[in-house]
């Protein structure tokens, strides 16, 4: 059975940091991609990194390059984003998905929320 599981979201100052994980069950990072997405609410899901299964590229959306870091813990089949200097268009509820794009992404996690905030 296909798992996706995010954690370490929580409330945050702005300028501080998070490290977001996703434990992936049931499938190898070596099989998909895995995509970290972000909603806020009343907006659209947008895609804000990723890492490629074949080689471990990365990709990130403009509004966090500089910012945020995926990582990808083969052993451990978890992949990490770490967020640094956040900032409060940061909130949402982030997600991590098996592809770089929403419309293609077959396995999602529940999500986890992340709020900045003083």
């Amino acid at each position: 059975q296909v798992r996706l599981v995010e954690s370490g979201g929580g409330l945050v100052q702005p300028g501080g940091s998070l490290t977001l994980s996703c434990a992936v069950f049931g499938l190898s990072l070596y099989e998909y991609s895995i995509g970290w997405f972000r909603q806020a609410p009343g907006k659209e899901r947008e895609g804000v990194s990723c890492i490629s299964s074949s080689d471990g590229s990365t990709y990130y959306g403009d509004s966090v390059k500089g910012r945020f870091t995926i990582v990808r813990d083969i052993a451990k089949n978890v992949v990490y984003l770490q967020m640094l200097n956040l900032k409060p268009e940061d909130t949402a509820v982030y997600y991590c998905a098996t592809d770089c794009t929403v419309g293609r992404a077959k396995y999602w996690g529940r999500g986890t929320q992340v709020t900045v905030s003083s």
